[in-house]
């Protein structure tokens, strides 16, 4: 069964930076394309960061220069790294493989 784990979601003021973080288990996580992804109160998930599995990435124009997304296989773990955080970027932010969602972080960035 596949689990992903989201942490590093908390407040921050604005133009600070956090970092997400994903663990995922029970998936040969190497093989597989992952996408960070925020919802907000009424709205759909909409995706942020992508990263396939060998790397490629893309990002939403919202987040493009503030935003990294990255993974390393070794530990099962797809990153997001957000810098320059406004109060837009308030929302739960989730992690998802090709057929499975974590359970989301929020993230709260406080003017």
């Amino acid at each position: 069964q596949v689990r992903l784990v989201e942490s590093g979601g908390g407040f921050v003021q604005v133009g600070g930076s956090l970092r997400l973080s994903c663990a995922a288990s029970g998936c040969l996580f190497r093989f597989n394309a992952m996408g960070w992804y925020r919802q907000t109160p009424g709205k759909q998930r909409e995706l942020d960061a992508g990263i396939s599995s060998g790397g490629r990435t893309n990002y939403a124009d919202a987040v493009k220069g503030r935003f990294t997304i990255s993974r390393d296989n070794a530990k099962n773990t797809v990153y997001l790294q957000m810098n320059s955080l406004k109060p837009e970027d308030t929302a739960v932010y989730y992690c998802k493989d090709p057929s499975t969602w974590g359970q989301g972080t929020q993230v709260t960035v406080s003017s």
